[in-house]
């Protein structure tokens, strides 16, 4: 749960700071750097509460950001034009220590454990 609020944090404080000194420059990555931000904010608070409703929304949001690292990821391979500057899933979150490719698959796995407990 740390670690999901630490990137909460971190991704957050990154995307704010880029989207408002030159958004202009990078306008998908940074644009994708908030998303990254909310869903992991939405995950942390989610895993927090704990309850049906909230291991749902985790769920969802923990899929969604696998399958955002997997997706942008790639494409910072492949099409590197269109990722001009790094978002926190770029190249599966290298800058990170592909913390952010790992991180959804844990959350998975934590909320497929506690799934009878919700």
């Amino acid at each position: 749960m740390a670690v999901y609020g630490v990137f909460a944090v971190a991704a957050t404080g990154r995307s704010l700071t880029q989207l408002g000194l030159d958004a202009g420059k990078a306008p998908l990555a940074y644009s994708l750097s908030l998303v990254a931000a909310i869903v992991y904010l939405v995950a942390t608070t989610c895993l927090l509460r704990g309850g049906r409703t909230a291991w749902w929304i985790a769920l969802v949001a923990c899929s969604i950001e696998a399958v955002g690292v997997l997706v942008v990821g790639t494409l910072t391979y492949v099409d590197t034009a269109l990722f001009p500057d790094k978002t926190v899933w770029s190249h599966f979150g290298q800058g990170y220590g592909f913390l952010p490719l790992v991180l959804p698959f844990c959350g998975l796995v934590w909320l497929r454990a506690t799934r009878q407990a919700s």
